[in-house]
Parts: structure tokens; C-alpha cells; sequence
């Protein structure tokens, strides 16, 4: 018997019913013949981490823009904490441990340069607007590979596009992966508007310390333990109601005092400017695309145009800017 076949008996013994089991996936939109070592879920988390999209990840803000020094959050340090969270949790309940951290894994990588900054930039510039998690599915089914995407399975696109709040995965592993997200950024967000000097842990809402933790390590094992005994016994994965309640609490908090921060929206509205600027210049010049976005402007301009902003990293994207708009210096 091969190690995947092992794998996928063994799954079956062992995982919840709930579970996604490998060897029940719906499958990928272009098959291929199966690995011997690994299992579908497996073979996709390899694919998403050798990706470019993936390696660019690293250099894309998360909440702050262009923060100086090396603590800060960045969307690869993120997406690292959501799938560690996410691992614990489907360990837990006994989910299937490799689909869920293939999600995570891609959840973001349709995110833009400058977090949700550039993300509302674009939502404003494209006709039918902008979403991160519909543009990470673009991403794994059509960017990568020069138009072939990555040819993932059913279960962990589905997992990425329904991974946002208003969203229903079809997997509990894609659920698990939505609330890691939210847990993961909640508490990191907070973590970053210390050391940014934007708030102070005392000037946090008194139930963040008595109901949550005391800090973000206390607050993440607070909240991961009370999802898994939540949902052990339940057909839903879930945190209890009144625990869920003081997470959206928090949320409202941070938008009000973190994301609005004064400072932040004047840095949002430099950013905004420039997507702008960078939009309409490849709108009215196609021909400064790099080569294998200039076909499909005849067919889709906005799109293809927004496809290359979107993947741009914060610092390429300031490069390009200044090359396009700002003097160079010359001489005589």
C-alpha cells in the first residue's frame, strides 16, 4: 500500500465524522494523477507555499502601512498564525488537519499591498468593485502560472473564498479557518497598536482583561480552548454566544480607535491617491504592463489592471509610483 493510501485508511479510523476526508474530495477542475506520498489536501498546501503569490506575502502589509521597525505584523507573519491556530483547533476536534491549514495557507494571497487600505482603494476604482478573498481564488485558479492556476481542490477554494464573516465554507475546516482569521487578527492588531503607540494596554475596553485575557498569548488560548470545547459536541463550530458577542465588541473597538486613528487615515488617504494615479496610468498606457498582462487588457482593462495592483508588494508598489510620477534626478 502507498504512504497516501495509508494516509487516507488511516483518516477514516481516526478523524471526526464531520471531517473532510481526503479521499472523498470533489475533486480539481483539471485532474491529475494521484501522489503516492501525499494526499490531495497535502499535495495543494505544497503548491500554495511554492507559489509567487505566497513568497510576495512577506512584504505586504498587514494593518499598519509601511511600519518602521521588524515586529510588526506582515500578511505572511499572519497567515502563519492563522494555520498554526487553525491546526490546533482541527487537531482538537479531529477535522482534517492538512485541508484546514491549506486554507489558511491561502486565504490572503489575493490580499492587496497595504492591508485593507489597498483594498478599499480598489474596491472605489473597479466597476464591480474589489474583495480580497475573490481576488485569492482568482489568484489559485488563474494568476499563478501564467493563466493555470494551481489547480487546487474543490474543498480548499471553497475554503478561501468563504473564508470572510459573511461568508458559509462548505467544509468545518473552512470554518475553522474563518474564525482563526478572526482571532489571529484581533489580537495581533492589538499587539501592533501598542508598539505603534496608538493605544496603550490600559485604554482597552475592561472586559478585553476580565472576559478575554490579559494579553494577546492569554487571550488566543482563551479563545481557541472555548471554540474547541464549544464545538466538540455540536454540529457547528462555534465560540460560545456571549464570547462571540465580546469578539465583536472588540472588533468595533479596534475600528474606532486603531483603524480610524487619525494618523492612519492620513497615511489611507496618501495610499488611496496613489492606487488611483497607478490605476489610470495603466488604464490610458497598457503598454508599461509587464508583457503577460498586455493581451488581456483588449478584453478585460479594469480587471487586468487591478490583477497587477493587487500583486504588487508595498514597497514595489511606492517603486513604481515614484519611477511613473516623480523627477529624476539628471544632469547637464
Amino acid at each position: 500500500m502507498k504512504p497516501r493510501e495509508l494516509i487516507e485508511q488511516r483518516e477514516l479510523q481516526t478523524l471526526s465524522a464531520r471531517a473532510t476526508k481526503s479521499i472523498n474530495t470533489q475533486g480539481r477542475a483539471k485532474p491529475v494523477a494521484l501522489c503516492d506520498l501525499r494526499t490531495e489536501f497535502q499535495k495543494d498546501r505544497d503548491r500554495i507555499t511554492h507559489s509567487k503569490a505566497f513568497r510576495r506575502l512577506m512584504h505586504k502589509t498587514q494593518v499598519f502601512i509601511s511600519p518602521e521597525g521588524d515586529h510588526y505584523r506582515t500578511r505572511l507573519t499572519h497567515t502563519l498564525e492563522v494555520a498554526q491556530i487553525s491546526r490546533t483547533i482541527s487537531r482538537a476536534l479531529l477535522l482534517n488537519e492538512d485541508l484546514t491549514e491549506a486554507i489558511a495557507l491561502g486565504h490572503d494571497m489575493g490580499h492587496t499591498p497595504f492591508g485593507h487600505t489597498g483594498e478599499d482603494a480598489l474596491d472605489k476604482l473597479l466597476p464591480e468593485g474589489f474583495h480580497h478573498n475573490e481576488q485569492s481564488v482568482r489568484v489559485v485558479t488563474f494568476l499563478e502560472n501564467a493563466g493555470e492556476g494551481l489547480n487546487l481542490t474543490f474543498e480548499v477554494i471553497d475554503g478561501i473564498l468563504n473564508h470572510r464573516t459573511r461568508c458559509t465554507p462548505s467544509t468545518p475546516e473552512g470554518r475553522v479557518v474563518q474564525l482563526s482569521d478572526k482571532i489571529a487578527y484581533m489580537n495581533h492588531d492589538v499587539d501592533d497598536a501598542i508598539r505603534a503607540k496608538l493605544l496603550k494596554a490600559s485604554d482597552l475596553p475592561d472586559f478585553v482583561g476580565t472576559m478575554l485575557g490579559q494579553n494577546s498569548s492569554k487571550r488566543i488560548d482563551f479563545l481557541v480552548r472555548n471554540l474547541v470545547q464549544y464545538s466538540m459536541n455540536r454540529d457547528e463550530i462555534a465560540l460560545e454566544p456571549h464570547i462571540a458577542e465580546s469578539m465583536n465588541k472588540l472588533r468595533t473597538y479596534l475600528f474606532d480607535h486603531v483603524y480610524a486613528n487619525q494618523l492612519h487615515q492620513k497615511e489611507r488617504a496618501k495610499i488611496q491617491t496613489m492606487f488611483r494615479l497607478l490605476y489610470e496610468y495603466f488604464l490610458d498606457a497598457p503598454q508599461h504592463l509587464p508583457a503577460e498582462f498586455i493581451p488581456r487588457m483588449a478584453i478585460e482593462p479594469e480587471k487586468t489592471v487591478a490583477d497587477y495592483i493587487a500583486g504588487m508588494t508595498d514597497r514595489f508598489a511606492m517603486k513604481k509610483f515614484n519611477e511613473i510620477f516623480m523627477p529624476s534626478a539628471w544632469e547637464a
